[in-house]
């Protein structure tokens, strides 16, 4: 009986201890060491984004190690979490242009239900701090998805179609380079294909070397030169 009274307290006391650890909403953590090391030095282009960017360096490091790229995509955030980390992850690093490519999981509700007029807002909300800092914007449109493995039942190509728009007149008015992915892959339905993606959310490498291109463009026309950089080889499907 002691034994157990024992256990329970130590239980009681580590998820106490537990509680009462702040939780860094945000991530600011995520990428405080791999922000100081870049300390001083230039940094040409940061990929601000989710799991499409934080997956991104991963299926293929070649292409942000060779062109000196900084990858600061978090897995699962919404536009609201990138936001707020904005100035750590991007405005601090004093880049000369970032990639936005953000919303999929507003739509999803990661974080509860979302207007989205409001996650268009936030995306607006970082493309004017990146103005205000003297840094370039290239804005990407939302890739198709007509379902998320992680929340079975929903259905939101049409949702990810209205914030395309809003982000596509966006970009047009203020003559900001638009990366439109869904055009490049939307299968028709809303959706991508499975050589595209196999969850129908998430880029396959294939889908990343094609995606490569575009952003280059888009990176070459916010930093108004023609420099040669390195895309990695489409794979076979």
């Amino acid at each position: 009986m002691k034994k157990i009274v024992l256990l329970s307290l130590a239980l009681f006391a580590a998820a106490a201890l537990h509680a009462e650890q702040p939780r860094d909403w945000a991530q600011f953590g995520r990428y405080e060491k791999q922000n100081a090391e870049l300390a001083g030095r230039p940094v040409e282009v940061v990929f601000m984004g989710n799991s499409i960017t934080d997956n991104w360096i991963g299926a293929d490091p070649a292409f942000f190690e060779k062109n000196g790229f900084v990858d600061r995509g978090i897995s699962g955030q919404t536009t609201s979490e990138m936001l707020v980390r904005f100035r750590r992850d991007v405005i601090d690093l004093h880049p000369d242009a970032v990639v936005i490519l953000a919303g999929i999981n507003d739509i999803a509700q990661n974080n509860g239900a979302i207007k989205l007029e409001n996650t268009f807002g936030n995306i607006v909300s970082m493309c004017e701090l990146a103005k205000h800092n003297g840094i370039r914007v290239v804005l990407c449109a939302v890739l198709p998805c007509d379902r998320f493995s992680w929340r079975p039942g929903a259905t939101p190509a049409a949702a990810v179609r209205e914030l395309n728009a809003l982000l596509k007149r966006y970009a047009a008015e203020h003559k900001i380079p638009y990366v439109d992915y869904h055009a490049a892959f939307d299968n028709g339905a809303g959706g991508l294909d499975t050589r595209f993606s196999h969850d129908g959310c998430h880029p396959t490498l294939y889908g990343y070397t094609l995606m490569e291109p575009m952003v280059i463009e888009g990176i070459n026309k916010a930093l108004r030169t023609k420099k040669a950089r390195y895309t990695t080889p489409t794979p076979n499907e």
